[in-house]
């Protein structure tokens, strides 16, 4: 932004040397970063209405600088309308449900994307847990950021169960920027729940994206080294248990649009994820 705003200050001053009488400048350099240049290569004598136009110009430039500058915005959210908004829609319904009935405080939050969402069997899975469910659409990584003050520092969790990161590598993201996007969630989230812990579900795979695979396979080598230093957080992996002995997925651990998971795999997610529930949160 700041170098089509120059663009057009440069233009102004162009038009400014050759329309009406000269109006001396030199009050307009003092303190004007670009003010030495602008003397070399003029002389300082400008138009009086050219210089109208470019005062407005840098004055524009300024308070862009001091906008940007002073802009609240969560680290890694783009400004303006974000491309999370479009599951605007499903965050109002869970915030409706909320509303009616209050989930529990303390529980184990699971988040992420459709994979969370289509686990239907979540209380019954883990009965003797409080659990919540805030899978939505086919969400990415920083759909959870941009939603994080909604649907996850509210509820005050002692756990977070985290799956995305599939939807990203499928959208064109690098491994390394879907890993940074992950570190940015749990930064997020941190700074208001510093105690929570957070574990990261394994990403992949399936028989509809084998093509990537690879790409996800860096992308939980990168978070799993992500984790294992950064300290209360948990890497839940549950790529191999996925594969047959051919090492490709099987078949019969996903519905038919070869992508989700069936009955049969989300059997498997739940014994994956009980032993770190129980290993830090001992039933009763």
């Amino acid at each position: 932004m700041k170098q089509v705003l120059l663009s057009i200050a440069a233009c102004s001053w162009l038009l400014a040397v050759v329309d009406g009488p000269a109006a001396d400048v030199s009050p307009f350099f003092a303190g004007n970063p670009c003010g030495f240049l602008l003397r070399r290569g003029f002389a300082g004598q400008v138009s009086q209405g050219g210089m109208a136009f470019l005062a407005s110009s840098f004055a524009w430039i300024a308070s862009e600088d001091k906008s940007q500058g002073s802009a609240k915005m969560p680290r890694g959210l783009p400004r303006g309308a974000s491309p999370s908004e479009k599951w605007e829609k499903d965050i109002q319904a869970f915030e409706k449900a909320d509303r009616t009935n209050p989930p529990p405080q303390g529980a184990v939050l699971f988040i992420g994307s459709s994979t969370i969402r289509l686990w239907k069997t979540l209380r019954q899975d883990f009965p003797e847990y409080k659990v919540i469910n805030r899978g939505f659409g086919g969400s990415q990584i920083a759909d959870s950021i941009y939603y994080a003050d909604r649907i996850v520092i509210p509820y005050k969790p002692k756990m977070i169960v985290f799956y995305a990161g599939g939807n990203d590598i499928n959208a064109g993201k690098t491994p390394e920027k879907v890993c940074e996007d992950f570190k940015m969630f749990v930064e997020r989230v941190r700074a208001k729940l510093p105690e929570v812990r957070i574990a990261y579900m394994s990403t992949g795979p399936s028989p509809a994206r084998w093509a990537q695979v690879e790409k996800q396979k860096k992308v939980n080598e990168l978070i799993r080294e992500y984790i294992i230093g950064a300290g209360n957080m948990d890497y839940i992996d549950v790529f191999d248990v996925f594969l047959g002995p051919d090492g490709k997925p099987l078949e019969n651990l996903f519905v038919k649009d070869k992508l989700h998971n069936s009955d049969e795999g989300y059997k498997i997610r739940v014994k994956a994820v009980r032993p770190y529930l129980e290993k830090r949160f001992p039933s009763k």
